[in-house]
């Protein structure tokens, strides 16, 4: 089974500190193990939400908001990696990604790259890795897909979105009902039964695992945890089938 397992921003990720070097040794062994063994399949972290975009779509328009700002509905429902030149061409892609479904939500996060950890120089010609995170609504979450209007007109933009490099993966992920969420304090953990309400901590970065069932989710999320300090909150979510769509 192939779970996305998303950790939720803490105060220390949310003020932009970078982690230690132990840490980072620590989490480096962690995802070496799970790379070795074919379990890691992706990840990354995002960057506070100082340099996020979110961006609102009610009745043919677009409301357009810079961070810094709060968690207000960070269920996701699809989440797309673009490779990009700037923030404006991000906006740009998700500005017609997000009037073919209506009205709803985006947020784009740029990843942290090796340079924003201090791990080395930024390349001159670097290109920028965002994530366009799907938020979740009624219709995701009872299970309901676009209508076929809609992903007609879908399928032709990420169609063009691969065409030109930007567009590198697309996740579409099982309603909260088929999901759980972890609450971990001092690593004391509390699992809760989907389906739940929407979260308003904002989504710090993600993991594409494969594993055998979600309690092997669930027991990895407790080792990550630990490493990261013992205080988290984890959204562990199934996988939608390939041919479902957003």
């Amino acid at each position: 089974m192939r779970f996305m397992v998303m950790h939720k921003n803490d105060k220390h990720t949310e003020a932009g500190e970078k982690p230690g070097p132990e840490l980072m040794a620590r989490m480096g062994e962690y995802i070496g193990e799970h790379v070795a063994k074919g379990q890691f399949l992706d990840g990354a972290g995002l960057g506070p939400s100082a340099t996020r975009t979110r961006l609102t779509f009610r009745d043919g328009a677009s409301t357009i908001e810079h961070g810094p700002y709060a968690g207000v509905h960070e269920l996701v429902s699809a989440i797309l990696l673009l490779v990009v030149r700037s923030r404006d061409e991000a906006i740009a892609w998700a500005e017609r990604y997000g009037k073919v479904l209506g009205d709803g939500e985006l947020e784009l996060g740029p990843l942290n790259e090796p340079w924003d950890l201090g791990l080395m120089p930024k390349p001159a010609d670097a290109p920028l890795r965002v994530l366009l995170l799907h938020k979740a609504d009624r219709d995701s979450e009872a299970g309901q897909g676009s209508s076929p209007r809609q992903k007609a007109a879908l399928t032709r933009l990420k169609n063009e979105m691969t065409k030109a490099g930007v567009l590198k993966s697309l996740t579409l992920l099982e309603p909260s009902s088929k999901s759980k969420r972890l609450r971990f304090v001092n690593n004391a953990r509390e699992i809760i039964d989907g389906p739940f309400s929407e979260s308003k901590e904002l989504i710090g970065g993600y993991a594409l695992l494969e594993l055998s069932s979600m309690d092997a989710a669930i027991a990895e999320c407790t080792r990550y945890v630990e490493i990261l300090g013992g205080t988290l909150e984890i959204d562990i979510r199934p996988l939608a089938p390939a041919e479902a769509s957003p």
